[in-house]
């Protein structure tokens, strides 16, 4: 959230990740990052709608709350897999060129994706 409220459209057009708004899209992805990231969200999916079985079934609340610590670290694994990507092609981009104010916005971005990362 604090990453939307900070980024300005000055800065989401600096920072070089094709950013134009609403539907930015990423300058470059890695083809094997995102079918791995797909299927991990696919599987993640499907241990979600397992937890909905759990609470329905009002199974026990540690083997609940073990499951839920699993879809936790599988969302931090492909959310590590986009930051790889997003540090290789867009940041990088960003930083190496000249535009004014770019590399800055890219900083910027950056500690504010580190510290959503952190919570």
């Amino acid at each position: 959230m604090a990453i939307q409220k900070r980024n300005t459209r000055a800065q989401a057009a600096a920072c070089g990740c094709g950013a134009r708004e609403k539907n930015r899209k990423a300058l470059e992805v890695d083809p094997e990052i995102k079918s791995s990231n797909l299927k991990r969200l696919r599987r993640i999916e499907g241990q979600v709608r397992g937890l909905q079985r759990l609470v329905d079934e009002d199974r026990y609340c540690a083997d609940i709350l073990v499951q839920i610590s699993s879809v936790q670290e599988a969302l931090r694994s492909v959310g590590r897999a986009l930051m790889k990507n997003h540090l290789r092609h867009c940041a990088a981009d960003a930083i190496r060129s000249a535009a004014p104010g770019r590399a800055e916005a890219m900083y910027d971005e950056l500690l504010d994706l580190m510290q959503l990362q952190s919570r």
